[in-house]
């Protein structure tokens, strides 16, 4: 008895089709629950209650460090020291030179700034 050898790759490859269209329509369904967030009201971080510690932890720590030593970004050691307060609000607000704009919320920059000013 001589057994096609084609029949066994082309089970697996129709069995990856179908787990691959099935993942697709649950990856779907996950994105939808993930962009309305935990509360369904859409907002995923109720920034007005927010420490400077808790901005930092979501939006800062992955490029500059864990003990603010720097990595991707500069170390933030001591930089209130080298740029006044309107000026790290101004980095805050509009982002330099990789650091993309807006990641800390208007309403909190004069906060941020003033923690971040006291980092030593």
């Amino acid at each position: 008895m001589n057994r096609n050898p084609l029949i066994p790759f082309f089970l697996i490859a129709v069995l990856g089709i179908g787990l691959m269209f099935a993942f697709s329509f649950i990856g779907l369904n996950n994105s939808k629950e993930l962009a309305e967030g935990e509360n369904g009201d859409g907002d995923t971080a109720d920034v007005a209650d927010a420490t400077p510690e808790e901005i930092y932890q979501a939006s800062c720590i992955s490029c500059h460090g864990q003990n603010y030593e720097g990595g991707v970004g500069p170390a933030l050691t001591g930089v209130g020291d080298r740029l006044s307060e309107d000026e790290i609000k101004d980095v805050l607000k509009n982002g330099r030179g990789t650091m993309p704009p807006g990641l800390v919320p208007d309403e909190k920059l004069d906060e941020m700034a003033k923690w971040i000013t006291e980092i030593k």
